[in-house]
This record gives C-alpha cells, sequence and structure tokens, in this order.
C-alpha cells in the first residue's frame, strides 16, 4: 500500500469514529415528550370561576325574615334593586347605629354571604354631614354586586348622589367603588336616608374613628 492510500484510509476511518461518538449525543439531547399534550393542542386550564348569584326569591325570603317585614314590602325593595342591577352575588346582613347633629357617624356590624363560602364578620364606619339631626339603630340587609371575592369588600365606599328612596317602608341607597355596587336596604331609617351624604369603609375589624 503507498502512502497516498494510506492517508486516504486513515481519514475514513477518523471520521468514521467522529459520527459514531456525535450520534448518541444528539439522542440524549431530544425533548422529553412524556406528560406533554399532542402537537398543535393547546393545554386545558381551569378558568377562574365567578360567585353564583342569588335568585330574587331566595333574597325576598332573606329580607322579609331578616328585616321583620311582609314578603310584599320586602319584594317591593327587591325588586326595584333587581331591576336596575339585576342578581347580587353577595349580602350582609348587620345591624346599625348612627347619630348626627349636622355632622354626624355611623357605625355597624354584620355578616358578609356568598354562596359556597363560610360566613365572614364585616364592620363598617363612616361620617356624614347634611341636614340631619338625631340618632337611630336600624337592621341592614346590604346587596353586593360584581362582588366576585369576599376580601374586596373591605374598602372605603362613598354614596351615590341622589341613588336614596323608599319603597314599602324600607330605605334603598348605593354605594359604589372600583367597580363594586353596594345597595343597603334599611329598616326605621327615617329622615336620615335622604338628608346627608358620605361614605362607608367596611373593615374587618371595628374602629372607633368614622374617618
Amino acid at each position: 500500500m503507498d502512502r497516498r492510500t494510506l492517508i486516504i484510509s486513515g481519514a475514513v476511518t477518523f471520521a468514521a469514529a467522529g459520527l459514531a461518538q456525535a450520534q448518541p449525543s444528539q439522542e440524549a439531547a431530544a425533548p422529553p415528550t412524556e406528560g406533554l399534550p399532542p402537537p398543535n393542542q393547546t393545554p386545558n386550564y381551569p378558568a377562574q370561576s365567578k360567585a353564583e348569584p342569588y335568585s330574587r326569591e331566595e333574597i325576598v325570603n332573606n329580607v322579609s325574615d331578616f328585616m321583620g317585614v311582609t314578603a310584599e314590602a320586602a319584594g317591593g325593595a327587591v325588586e326595584k334593586v333587581f331591576s336596575k342591577n339585576g342578581r347580587p352575588t353577595a349580602y350582609i346582613a348587620g345591624e346599625e347605629g348612627s347619630g348626627a347633629i349636622g355632622i354626624g357617624a355611623r357605625y355597624g356590624r354584620g355578616l358578609l354571604y356568598m354562596k359556597g363560602r363560610e360566613p365572614i364578620e364585616v364592620f363598617w364606619q363612616g361620617p356624614s354631614i347634611g341636614w340631619d339631626f338625631g340618632g337611630n339603630a336600624s337592621r341592614v340587609f346590604t346587596l353586593c354586586y360584581d362582588l366576585q371575592e369576599p376580601e374586596v369588600i373591605f374598602q372605603r365606599f362613598p354614596g351615590v348622589e341622589g341613588s336614596a328612596y323608599f319603597v314599602g317602608g324600607l330605605g334603598v341607597n348605593y354605594q359604589k367603588a372600583n367597580g363594586v355596587t353596594l345597595a343597603p336596604i334599611r329598616a326605621g331609617v327615617g329622615l336620615r336616608l335622604g338628608a346627608n351624604v358620605g361614605y362607608l369603609a367596611y373593615s374587618r375589624k371595628r374602629s372607633i374613628l368614622p374617618f
């Protein structure tokens, strides 16, 4: 075998050996496919569930029982709120006291109810100002709209100007903040509902200061 043939034979042998060593490395680098969805298929992730709303009948019965009024009176107030806002996702049943001599304050405590969740305790307090004298105590049944998580209730809700009215002896007004609307229905509120403006701050703990 001459020198030229020997050089060509050695080069071919070296190249074959290099290819054999590279082949296992390429196979090891292949990504695992176990547990992955088939190609061109999007994984299915669970969608965030929304709070289940209450029906008109559920709210009317609860308002009637809690407020101690007839179903007709409760139905009149609830129908007014439902016609404007639809079905609520939560409600607060509680009691409050308020008083004023021009400048006033309101304090309350209740339980927040949502379907499929444990009730949680809620406190609220806030100042008011207006042609407003005297004091009163009342039961409050607050319908909550677009409230998807209980923790969202803990913020300050200003009153909506010009929203106060009476239906069947029950007073209703609206509060709104950050896309959440509250519609407190009160019994025994007297003149105070339409004679003052202010806000209510909902909190986890009772606060002495109304601000």
